[in-house]
């Protein structure tokens, strides 16, 4: 049976779209103080959400726009249901995911930087040893891609569940030996105080000379300086991120230099790709929570993601 429910959106600035998703799931806009929920669109304005909730903590549900909550883990508590964009862009990223690892291991990077014919360089995706840090929606994506090419894929993640087409599922106490033996190296995994720096020159050194690591999770997943030195020094075969710490990458760093190195500027998810995408996240959640049904991307507060 469905209820009565009164939805805010905020900031003021909000796009329309939002306002409009809101309808579309049957959603009454209303002002924050009438307020049964609120939808946040500011991604990067947790003190403006914060201050939002202080002066009216009777709201008892904020969706949130990105999957990663990082920037609100302050601002985020057990006195109201929280949800997130988690799973929403997984499709995409994953796609980007995939594009950079077969530049990555097929060389195209460097022959695109090169101003004279050149030789034959690269390796196969094609039944590659394939290892996966993460297990939500960006990882069973990313799996489904994978298909066609016969990859040996193993997934690391904090539950050691079963995830479709993963041949193995290990726990993050097996991060090591899941990174030896790897061809190509996804993280796509939250960022959270147990995750930051999980890559670092003691992970890098156990990887294959020609292993590849993706990331398009977040840039602290790996500390940067390690990494440059891997590069540098041939400890693996290159990196392609789409995050970086620090992130935006300044110019001249040295990352910006390495032939080894892909560098795209955090597109996994272009906004053209995101909005019909959280929009169709943000009229479901409305309809379910009129319904009063489970909602979908429920934050995990105690873990933080």
């Amino acid at each position: 049976m469905s209820r009565l429910v009164n939805i805010a959106v905020a900031p003021e600035s909000s796009p329309e779209w939002v306002r409009d998703a809101v309808r579309l799931g049957g959603g009454d806009i209303v002002d924050v103080s009438q307020a049964d929920g609120l939808i946040w669109s500011a991604a990067r304005d947790s003190d403006g959400l914060s201050e939002l909730l202080r002066n009216h903590p009777h709201l008892n549900w904020v969706q949130l726009p990105f999957a990663g909550i990082e920037n609100f883990l302050h601002v985020i508590d057990e006195d109201r249901v929280w949800t997130c964009g988690k799973g929403v862009y997984a499709e995409p990223v994953a796609e980007h995911a995939l594009s950079l690892a077969l530049a990555g291991m097929r060389n195209v990077a460097d022959y695109s930087r090169q101003h004279t014919w050149s030789g034959p360089v690269g390796r196969n995706l094609l039944n590659a040893n394939v290892t996966i840090v993460g297990g939500g929606g960006i990882t069973e994506s990313l799996i489904r891609l994978l298909t066609p090419f016969r990859c040996d894929i193993t997934v690391v993640r904090r539950t050691v569940d079963h995830i479709e087409g993963a041949d193995t599922v290990v726990g993050i106490d097996n991060l090591i030996d899941a990174l030896t033996g790897a061809d190509v190296v996804f993280l796509a995994l939250s960022l959270t105080p147990e995750t930051e720096g999980l890559i670092g020159k003691s992970e890098l050194e156990v990887m294959e000379s020609h292993a590849w690591i993706v990331n398009v999770a977040r840039g602290k997943h790996i500390v940067t300086e390690d990494l440059v030195w891997a590069l540098q020094n041939g400890v693996i075969g290159g990196a392609a991120l789409d995050v970086t710490d620090p992130e935006p990458l300044p110019e001249g760093h040295p990352l910006w230099l390495l032939p080894n190195c892909i560098i795209t500027p955090h597109i996994g998810n272009t906004p053209e790709m995101a909005i019909p995408l959280l929009s169709e996240r943000i009229t479901e959640n409305v309809k379910r929570y009129i319904a009063d049904v489970p909602l979908i991307g429920l934050v995990d507060v105690r873990n933080g993601y």
